[in-house]
């Protein structure tokens, strides 16, 4: 596990707070990080290099301040932004810089990075925000990744085996309000005003104030102006004919009782003549799927986007919910004949069985954890961009709090991107697939420093990387799949994506 300050670090519980709260003029920025840092509650922990240092702040922003225009200024700046969307809950976030993160790998990265985040918390000067409400104040934004392993491929070398951070400056806004919360490691003993981290207060102030009037004069039409880009596709693993054998042989090993289901992905590369904009797409995701949680993270010159249906897992306090995603048919803007595809749906065995098992390997999974559980009796049609599922919400309550990371280390993966039994699933993925899935599948979301949070899976996505882009979408296998449907399927899946990148070239 890694722990890197001024551009990452780790994790925590209790914390000691001072208020601080007003609105996010530069000067407030400024004076309150300064007035936490020179007035320590406590001392640093050992190992964290340093006191992580955060003020919340209401803001009086411009009201044309946008999410995602913000997200593009910092993108153009070299900031690695992150960027959370969920439009019909009127919730949005945005992270520029880092402050601290933490890189782990391996089965045991949830629990690392849950205890770096303690660790970090223990000894933090946290201002502002204390009865805002949920996800107001310093977060820790990231991915965990599918395998957790290191990646080969170069897709995905930015990213990591697992990484999330505490953004410098993070912009939350839900219908009750908006706040900034601004971070930076304070590096010098308690008393000692002198530095690590000298001038941050100003930086940080000066750096909000550029953000946004960068992105108030960038304006909407900047972004989703002019044509889409075209793409043509420069490779499909597996192809066509290895699809089709890797299906029957999944679907026989289910049909002879190895297994219940093992869900099958592809990857499709993709090329254009010109840098494909990643901050038009996310903005086409978010108007195409306002149902989805629309995301973006950037690392290393490549950002990972998408707009996924599935929630992994979500907390506050010891209420908790879930839901199962599986079973797909494709969307049709025509009402009538959307109506009778999601009758279909609701009457195919097939996507019943597949949806089942996600249904009942939730329920097994949180049972030892929960106190109450709660099903929804049967599985209502839902559309998500060009795609039609079936959807089971699950809710409960927790015996003991426990931190959001170790309820998804627990849930991850489901059957939804994994199969059933888990490890024989996962062996046969990693055997036959044929390419690393990276972030791709794998838990994605944010913690707060009471352990609260949220988790999805990173379904319904690319990476971007100047001109090219690796899309993803798999497809659950059991007994009576058919190899040309579940291929329209992930055509259907991967067309949410390819649209909002360009215009793929036939």
């Amino acid at each position: 596990m890694t722990v890197a300050r001024g551009t990452a670090r780790t994790a925590g519980a209790s914390k000691p707070r001072a208020r601080t709260e007003g609105s996010a003029s530069p000067q407030a920025i400024a004076g309150n990080l300064r007035s936490l840092a020179e007035h320590p509650a406590g001392r640093p922990v050992a190992g964290t290099g340093g006191r992580l240092v955060s003020a919340t702040m209401t803001v009086e922003a411009s009201p044309t301040l946008d999410p995602i225009e913000l997200f593009g200024a910092a993108l153009r700046m070299g900031l690695e932004p992150s960027l959370w969307l969920q439009p019909v809950d009127g919730f949005a976030m945005v992270g520029a810089g880092r402050a601290w993160s933490v890189e782990a790998d391996g089965p045991h990265r949830f629990g690392d990075v849950a205890a770096a985040w303690e660790q970090l918390l223990a000894g933090a000067q946290i201002g502002g925000g204390v009865s805002a409400g949920r996800a107001v104040g310093p977060l820790l934004i990231g991915g965990l990744g599918f395998t957790g392993e290191a990646p080969g491929d170069a897709a995905w070398s930015p990213f990591g085996a697992a990484s999330m951070s505490v953004p410098e400056l993070l912009l939350l806004q839900t219908r009750a309000g908006r706040w900034l919360t601004a971070s930076f490691i304070h590096a010098a003993e308690a008393g000692d005003s002198k530095a690590d981290g000298p001038g941050a207060p100003e930086r940080l102030q000066d750096l909000w104030a550029d953000l946004e009037a960068r992105a108030t004069a960038a304006g909407a039409a900047s972004l989703t102006g002019g044509g889409r880009v075209p793409l043509t596709i420069a490779g499909e693993h597996p192809d066509r004919r290895t699809w089709d054998r890797l299906v029957d042989r999944f679907a026989g090993a289910v049909g002879r009782g190895r297994l219940d289901k093992v869900v099958l992905a592809r990857r499709l590369d993709l090329t254009s003549p010109v840098e494909i904009d990643a901050v038009a797409a996310v903005r086409r995701l978010t108007t195409g799927s306002p149902t989805s949680t629309t995301y973006a993270i950037a690392r290393g010159g490549a950002v990972f986007l998408g707009a996924t249906p599935e929630r992994l897992i979500s907390t506050q306090g010891k209420d908790f919910q879930t839901v199962a995603v599986a079973g797909s048919i494709r969307h049709d803007d025509d009402a009538t004949r959307e109506a009778a595809l999601a009758a279909e749906l609701l009457a195919s065995d097939k996507d019943r069985e597949e949806h089942e098992i996600v249904v009942e390997m939730l329920r097994t999974m949180l049972e030892p954890v929960a106190s109450e559980i709660h099903v929804a009796p049967s599985p209502v049609v839902a559309t998500f961009g060009t795609v039609q599922h079936l959807v089971t919400t699950v809710t409960g309550r927790l015996r003991d709090r426990a931190g959001i990371l170790s309820l998804a280390g627990l849930l991850h993966p489901t059957p939804a991107v994994g199969g059933e039994p888990r490890a024989l699933a996962l062996e046969l993925i990693a055997e036959h697939e044929g390419f690393e899935r990276g972030w791709y599948a794998g838990p994605l979301g944010w913690v707060g420093a009471d352990g609260d949070g949220e988790f999805v899976v990173a379904l319904r996505c690319a990476v971007v990387s100047g001109t090219a882009a690796a899309l993803f979408a798999g497809c659950g296998i059991v007994a009576d799949s058919d190899c040309a449907r579940e291929w329209e399927e992930s055509r259907n899946k991967m067309q949410v994506m390819a649209s909002a990148l360009g215009e793929l070239q036939s």
